[in-house]
């Protein structure tokens, strides 16, 4: 019966690949995307990311998604980011005083097979390379902090149900432990939006929050490169701290989630009974 199941999911999932494309072809979702004309504010978009002419109306990057999420609007991202933050707080609220109960116990038995914990070993860095990537290259092509964090976020998602949650404790990966990274991550990311700031009162120049390139009125700004690489001057930065937070964000969330429900309710039993 399971055969027959996998089957039926399998054609129909080339049924739906097979219509779909057909749709397109016929011109379902219109023929021309992008349209011919592309209205003004996109196009000052498209223009000034990266436009290497006019130090003064560039962000010098050249994905544009990031331009517009660290820079056009840099203030709405970092309440995005703050808004996170005081979820994962929220959480922590919600499950304080609840601890795992089991100090002592053989790690060697948790989890799976030691093939699997073997493979998951050698994937783990594949995973983080592939975060970093993602995280860092973030101005350059499509991805980012966030990205790059939700992605390195798998490591600790995968070590749970492979390893277990009592043997990332004991390896460091703790509550508290992924609180503190996602503090400094969040207190990187409120630097990187000062830092401009803070170079120009040191030259005696004004400047603006959030204020990555020069600007007519405001001539200072972040070096565009460092040894000939484009960093695209805070955007980079701003990748990076975030990253370190989105993952740690996560992490927390994962270890809360993998705790027992026994000891959960035994928790909350002893705060309803006034203990």
């Amino acid at each position: 019966m399971r055969g027959r199941e996998r089957i039926a999911i399998a054609i129909s999932i080339v049924i739906f690949v097979l219509l779909l494309s057909l749709v397109l072809t016929a011109g379902g979702l219109g023929y021309i995307l992008p349209p011919p004309k592309i209205r003004d504010i996109p196009l000052i978009y498209l223009i000034r990311s990266y436009w290497p002419f006019s130090k003064y109306f560039t962000v010098m990057s050249p994905e544009v998604v990031t331009s517009i999420v660290w820079d056009f609007r840099g203030l709405d991202t970092l309440f995005e980011t703050v808004v996170f933050y005081l979820a994962i707080i929220a959480s922590i609220a919600v499950m304080r005083g609840i601890f795992s109960s089991k100090k002592e116990v053989d790690l060697a038995k948790l989890g799976m097979s030691p093939i699997v914990k073997t493979v998951t070993k050698i994937t783990i860095g594949m995973i983080l390379a592939v975060a970093a990537s993602i995280a860092l290259h973030g101005h350059l092509t499509p991805g980012g902090g966030f990205q790059g964090g939700a992605t390195a976020a798998v490591v600790s998602l995968v070590m749970l149900v492979v390893f277990s949650k009592y043997y990332l404790e004991t390896h460091g990966v703790s509550k508290n432990s992924m609180l503190v990274i996602r503090s400094l991550g969040l207190l990187g990311v409120g630097l990187t939006a000062f830092i401009v700031v803070i170079i120009g009162l040191l030259n005696g120049v004004n400047a603006y929050v959030f204020q990555n390139q020069p600007k007519i009125v405001a001539d200072v700004g972040m070096p565009v490169t460092i040894g000939g690489a484009l960093i695209s001057g805070t955007l980079w930065f701003f990748n990076l701290f975030e990253m370190f937070a989105v993952a740690a964000g996560f992490t927390i969330i994962f270890l809360l989630l993998a705790i027992p429900e026994k000891e959960v309710l035994e928790q909350l039993k002893k705060e309803v009974a006034g203990e």
